[in-house]
């Protein structure tokens, strides 16, 4: 049964990462200046691909379980905020408010971790890469804002 459960928390992460097809980044963003130690292209949907597979275990695991219901529903917050970056950074151009939703979703995928952890430690460590990734991409999202002030 947790495979049922698992295929719909996967379905609902490659919907959030659907949103980078629809929004590419293109040459608006290739003509940005940005921070040397930028990862290169072809990491992030790597990273983003092996951390949605992570998300959606997790978020099975604890849908088996009991009293999983504020773990549940900051898994759906993390899922949403997530879903609204790549059209705000990338389809809007909105660097700023890009990083208001960052940071929003920092703190939403922090909650999730611990509430997911107080009910499976496996589904809590299994957003300890994702926290770090968002955290880097936090830092990647402040940094072009700062090199590119004219475009915030």
């Amino acid at each position: 049964m947790i495979w049922v459960y698992f295929a719909i928390f996967l379905a609902a992460c490659f919907a959030a990462g659907a949103t980078g097809a629809m929004f590419p980044p293109g040459t608006w963003y290739d003509e940005l200046e940005k921070p040397t130690w930028t990862p290169p292209n072809f990491v992030f949907p790597l990273a983003w691909t092996t951390l949605y597979f992570c998300m959606a275990y997790a978020g099975a695991r604890v849908a088996v379980s009991p009293e999983n219901g504020l773990a549940l529903a900051l898994w759906a917050l993390q899922i949403a905020l997530n879903t609204l970056w790549t059209p705000v950074f990338f389809g809007l151009r909105k660097i700023r408010a890009g990083l208001f939703v960052l940071a929003c979703l920092w703190m939403s995928v922090a909650a999730a971790m611990v509430a997911l952890w107080q009910v499976d430690w496996l589904a809590g460590l299994l957003f300890l890469p994702y926290l770090a990734w968002v955290s880097i991409a936090a830092a990647l999202n402040y940094s072009v804002m700062r090199l590119n002030p004219g475009h915030a």
